[in-house]
């Protein structure tokens, strides 16, 4: 007999999985989100008020990624996609790197990427591992003061939401990890797949959408999430 053919799969994380490589969350108490308010550092309203304040702010997080690496959690998720025989999307909240080091290929990073600059004159975006200031001219237009981190910030409009969608519509199993269930339209996507697909969440404490799950598990992703994939693929290798 044929093999079964696995469901279609969208897995979301959030900064809950980074956190075991090192990266803070929103919610930690000494990160550097709590130094910081988000009116401040992360809004268009801020980088326009004080684009040095900003530009400072995602420096030393870029620059921390050189002091991390993904976790095996980021590992086990890779090896799922190597191996998962059906559709697959991994789609992160996380502008860290850790997934693509990971080696995650079908990925959406739709709150954009620390690792990446983008400039406001001409909306060309760059590979950027350097610092950013007011003074660095864009390497496509030359023209200095538009640069600025390619991050979603909030009152901006998340990417690829239509590759997204088209995952979601069609998948009939969908993980969420890390997450904190409060932070749209990610928080809305299992509402989006309920109908159609079973549900999943993994995480350290129940996220604040947790009863729209079939499914939860508490518990580190270091250990949740390589325990999932080993289940997963026993059942559709």
């Amino acid at each position: 007999m044929p093999a079964k053919t696995p469901p279609g799969l969208v897995i979301l994380t959030g900064a809950g999985i980074s956190r075991e490589s090192g990266l803070a969350t929103f919610r930690d108490p000494d990160g550097a989100w709590a130094k910081h308010r988000i009116e401040d550092v992360a809004t268009p309203e801020a980088f326009r008020r004080d684009p040095a304040l900003v530009h400072a702010f995602y420096n030393a997080r870029r620059a921390q990624l050189a002091e991390v690496a993904p976790n095996a959690a980021h590992l086990a998720l890779a090896e799922l996609e190597r191996q998962w025989r059906g559709d697959f999307l991994l789609v992160t909240q996380n502008v860290d790197d850790l997934h693509n080091r990971a080696g995650s290929r079908n990925l959406v990073q739709m709150h954009g990427a620390l690792r990446r600059a983008r400039c406001l004159h001409c909306e060309a975006v760059h590979p950027w591992d350097a610092p950013l200031s007011t003074a660095t001219p864009c390497p496509a237009c030359a023209k200095a003061g538009g640069m600025r981190p390619d991050i979603v910030w909030f009152g901006e409009m998340p990417v690829e939401m239509g590759r997204i969608g088209m995952a979601l519509e069609t998948c009939g199993l969908f993980v969420s990890i890390g997450t904190s269930g409060n932070v749209y339209p990610a928080a809305g996507f299992v509402a989006e797949v309920a109908d159609r697909a079973w549900t999943v969440e993994l995480n350290l404490e129940p996220s604040l959408g947790h009863s729209r799950f079939e499914e939860a598990r508490q518990g580190p992703a270091t250990q949740l999430v390589p325990a999932l994939v080993e289940e997963l693929l026993s059942q559709w290798a």
